[in-house]
């Protein structure tokens, strides 16, 4: 596939099938641009790997999964990256293709949150310590 055909949007029915029930949802125009990015970038992955283009609705939970795993594993993606292309597809099967599905994807790891303020018997820890090594 060449660089200019990978970064050009499908000209798909399919695809504007989704747009069209998005806009009826009243759902921002960000999410519908995102939602139907991830839609084309599944849709290529899956041509990639069939070599033919494949209809969805030909697709299940392998694919599904295959695309989510490729995104953690492969992709490195954060996991709210990874979760906004779940809900993309999530959309574009329930919604417009009235199925289901069940995910069993390697997941991306969410990073440990270091907090940003101490709770007060951290501070006094802190000075207790502090005041400890200054003296010593």
């Amino acid at each position: 596939m060449s660089e200019s055909s990978a970064s050009r949007p499908l000209k798909s029915p399919l695809l504007e099938q989704a747009r069209q029930l998005i806009r009826a949802k009243h759902l921002s125009i960000r999410t519908e641009r995102a939602y139907i990015n991830w839609m084309e970038r599944f849709l290529r992955f899956h041509r990639e790997k069939a070599d033919r283009w494949v209809h969805p609705s030909e697709m299940g939970n392998d694919e599904i999964n295959a695309f989510l795993t490729h995104l953690a594993v492969d992709g490195n993606v954060a996991a709210s990256t990874q979760n906004q292309a779940f809900s993309a597809l999530l959309f574009l099967f329930r919604e417009v293709l009235k199925t289901e599905f069940e995910v069993k994807a390697v997941r991306a790891k969410r990073p440990q949150r270091i907090p940003v303020v101490l709770s007060l018997d951290e501070v006094r820890q802190l000075l207790r310590n502090s005041a400890a090594i200054i003296s010593s």
